[in-house]
């Protein structure tokens, strides 16, 4: 293989560096984890049935010394398998959910209704950005957007050039609006459920503070974007890509021709509303009728059933199609089991207690506003290291939970603390692909699209640190 690689320019350049994935990478701590087994000192904490909780929680202040227990490479490679048998509940519904949003998916209902809010704000384009970055938040704090995105980068890009504003402005639509659904994720199966379930909480517990943090990170995104569209409508060159304007006005403009136009029929209009009403209810079930798993999959199981009968899908195809579904989102549920594999290295090895005793002794003295900072912090940092939503959860919650209790902080904030900070973190990341397919098909540069979006990082940060904050005092 050749050490070069040829840009979309024509002009050779350096293959970039590529960062382990999660799965690597997640593998690679519970080896570490095993090691340390031979180094830190084992030690537990005596346990007490929580109530609100339903499960044993340790108790501060009764760490003791116990006899080690090192890990080997038996027991490393024996942890993934442990992890997913561990998560399997969580990885059906997790499964069930890929299949339900392919099948949503393939009726073309989400595209439609797209395409149909481009269409009805024809000459009144800057109406578009807040419109489109609600429908892609909507889907952020709902299940997760992301991969989904990249599509409709081709769509909204050209529309917004020939607007008149830049392939910035087309990218920050679809990418922030995305980005501030996940960071303000309410119910989102990927992130706010897997981290709940992981502290042993009801993913409904907190809610409303979320909430809190969608709204005000929306308002202050959209507001963040308007006004950088406005600024480059009225001085091309104050754009950040002003150096590519005529080019990609000539590169996006030839493609947008080709778009098809997706029809937004009565029948998909119901199966949109299928889809937002099948949250709704999961919502509903859980924080009422004490719904968990199995009938979440259910619902999420018979509202593909549905779709498929309103959009016409035969047997065949919407088997195929669910499968599809399920598999596109394996990956989800294998990093799930990889990521559990950590901490059933350490809980098997003794060193939870250690670590969490290290944790209780750096707590002491230390408030509630600034033990829920500092966990904000500490997620921002692993973030980098661990662009999924879903294996930072599994890796993170098992300490983070406990650690909650003894600085007397609510779980349900250090879910909050851990989410938000991971969303923020995912708007940059040159681990995640989706930031890099959304930037390459925008023609932006990751420098270039930093020194647009750092400011509004810097405000969503000082909105979730704020909102976690005041919730504790």
């Amino acid at each position: 293989m050749s050490e070069m690689a040829v840009s979309d320019a024509g002009v050779p350049e350096k293959k970039r560096f590529k960062l382990p994935s999660a799965y690597t990478i997640l593998f690679l701590l519970i080896a570490f984890m095993a090691v340390m087994t031979w180094i830190i000192p084992a030690g537990q904490y005596d346990k007490v049935m929580n109530e609100t909780l339903g499960q044993e929680v340790a108790v501060a202040g009764t760490y003791k010394v116990a006899e080690s227990n090192p890990q080997g490479l038996l027991e490393v490679l024996t942890a993934p398998v442990t992890g997913i048998q561990g998560t399997i509940d969580l990885g059906l519904f997790i499964l069930f959910i890929g299949g339900f949003l392919m099948v949503i998916t393939s009726t073309g209902a989400i595209d439609a209704g797209i395409n149909a809010a481009v269409k009805n704000m024809k000459g009144r384009e800057h109406l578009m950005i807040p419109i489109l970055m609600l429908f892609f938040a909507a889907g952020g704090t709902v299940y997760g957007m992301a991969e989904e995105t990249i599509p409709f980068y081709v769509l909204v890009i050209p529309v917004m050039i020939a607007a008149g504003y830049d392939s910035v402005t087309g990218v920050a639509i679809v990418l922030v609006g995305a980005g501030i659904g996940v960071l303000g994720s309410t119910i989102n199966p990927f992130a706010t459920v897997i981290a709940s379930d992981a502290s042993g909480i009801a993913f409904t517990d907190g809610l409303m503070l979320r909430v809190g943090i969608l709204v005000t990170s929306f308002i202050a995104g959209v507001s963040y974007v308007m006004h950088y569209a406005k600024k480059v409508k009225d001085d091309k060159s104050l754009s950040i890509v002003a150096d590519m304007e005529e080019a990609n006005r000539e590169h996006f403009l030839k493609k947008s021709g080709s778009q098809e136009e997706i029809e937004f029929t009565t029948r998909r209009k119901i199966i949109l509303a299928l889809f937002g009403l099948t949250f709704a209810v999961m919502i509903w079930g859980v924080a009422s009728a004490g719904w968990w798993m199995n009938e979440m999959c259910v619902l999420f199981l018979s509202s593909s059933i549905i779709a498929a009968v309103i959009g016409r899908i035969n047997e065949e195809d919407f088997v195929n199609t669910f499968l599809d579904g399920c598999r596109d989102i394996l990956g989800v549920v294998l990093i799930l089991g990889i990521a559990r594999g950590i901490s059933e290295v350490m809980d098997a090895g003794l060193i939870t207690g250690t670590i969490l005793n290290w944790g209780e002794s750096a707590l002491v003295g230390t408030s509630e506003v600034v033990f829920v900072n500092f966990m904000y912090l500490i997620h921002v940092v692993l973030s980098f290291f661990i662009p999924s939503t879903s294996g930072l959860a599994v890796f993170s919650m098992p300490i983070m939970a406990p650690l909650a209790d003894f600085a007397g902080v609510a779980r349900d904030l250090a879910v909050t603390a851990y989410q938000s900070a991971s969303g923020l973190t995912n708007l940059i990341t040159p681990t995640s692909g989706v930031v890099i397919a959304a930037l390459a098909i925008g023609r932006v540069s990751i420098v270039k699209w930093f020194k647009f979006v750092a400011p509004l990082m810097i405000i969503l940060a000082l909105i979730s640190m704020g909102f976690i904050s005041i919730a504790v005092i």
